[in-house]
């Protein structure tokens, strides 16, 4: 295999005219040149330069692989540069999994700006639930996952791998047009009686909905459920019956909205990736999330107001 080292030394060896010259203007000794181009001969199986008392003079051989020879070490030059990129994350490919919510609401303004700083670093997304994104960064599909857990609901992630806190939301009431608690605040034990809109029975979600609600000392009643928070709020919206959405999920008109004042959960965002980052681009992504979810953090404080 031809050595690419080999190879620029023989194109200023071709340059110079000498070994001699060739090691002054590289930096290496005369006996170095030397061994490499007779390395790069048996390389090549060719031989390159005639040698005798008086100096050295290329074959049609050299001439032949000079000309191939400046477009390698022009690519070679080219993938040195990609690859040094890479090592700082400045270049390759980050393969992201964002839950939906997270997708609509964080990665415009995230992806923008890690598109304005890493240029050459393509972005890849899968949309999907917790449960669905942590095998898939196990097995190095994904490089970073944008994932949530719930207060009530507690969710150990893998030794393996690291978390970074994004943001934490509060739960928002939401509530049919004219409903007697809107714009107010109330207590859970306040809405025993109500019928309730919740995501699916399985979810994290749902789980701290029922746990909150039986330390208040009710089982809530649930009649429908849905894990898209547009389908949940046109629930309410037509009377069907109250629902509690992360701040990230609510969408203000349509709804009323109430906080409960003693309600004890919070939904909390997290990137996770591996402990051992593969990835060097993944750090920059995770900066540009977390510029974007503090400026969310911003955004949605009051949101229960509009």
């Amino acid at each position: 295999m031809v050595n690419p080292l080999h190879l620029r030394t023989f194109i200023v060896v071709l340059r110079t005219g000498s070994f001699a010259e060739a090691a002054r203007s590289l930096g290496y000794t005369g006996s170095a040149v030397s061994q490499q181009i007779s390395c790069l001969e048996r390389s090549v199986k060719m031989v390159l330069f005639e040698r005798d008392a008086h100096g050295i003079r290329p074959t049609s051989s050299a001439g032949f692989l000079a000309e191939r020879a400046q477009s390698v070490l022009a690519a070679f030059a080219s993938f040195e540069e990609e690859v040094k990129a890479m090592s700082e994350g400045n270049f390759g490919q980050v393969r992201l999994g964002s839950f939906p919510t997270a997708s609509q609401q964080l990665l415009p303004s995230s992806l923008a700006t890690f598109a304005r700083t890493h240029g050459d670093v393509g972005i890849d997304l899968d949309e999907g639930e917790p449960e669905a994104l942590i095998p898939l960064l196990l097995d190095r599909d994904l490089d970073l996952a944008i994932v949530y857990h719930y207060d009530l609901a507690p969710q150990a992630w893998p030794k393996t791998l690291k978390a970074e806190p994004l943001l934490h939301e509060e739960l928002i009431l939401l509530l049919p047009p004219g409903h007697r608690f809107t714009d107010a605040g109330t207590s859970l034990a306040d809405l025993e009686k109500e019928t309730w809109v919740a995501t699916g029975e399985r979810t994290s979600g749902a789980r701290s909905l029922r746990r909150a609600c039986a330390a208040a000392g009710f089982e809530p009643e649930v009649h429908y459920r849905s894990d898209d928070y547009d389908v949940i709020r046109r629930f309410v919206a037509t009377g069907l019956g109250v629902a509690l959405v992360p701040a990230l999920g609510h969408a203000a008109g349509s709804v009323g909205t109430a906080t409960i004042i003693d309600l004890p959960v919070r939904r909390h965002v997290v990137a996770l990736h591996a402990s051992s980052t593969i990835n060097p681009a993944v750090e920059g992504a995770v900066a540009a999330l977390k510029t974007a979810s503090a400026e969310a953090a911003e955004r949605l404080q009051g949101v229960h107001l509009a």
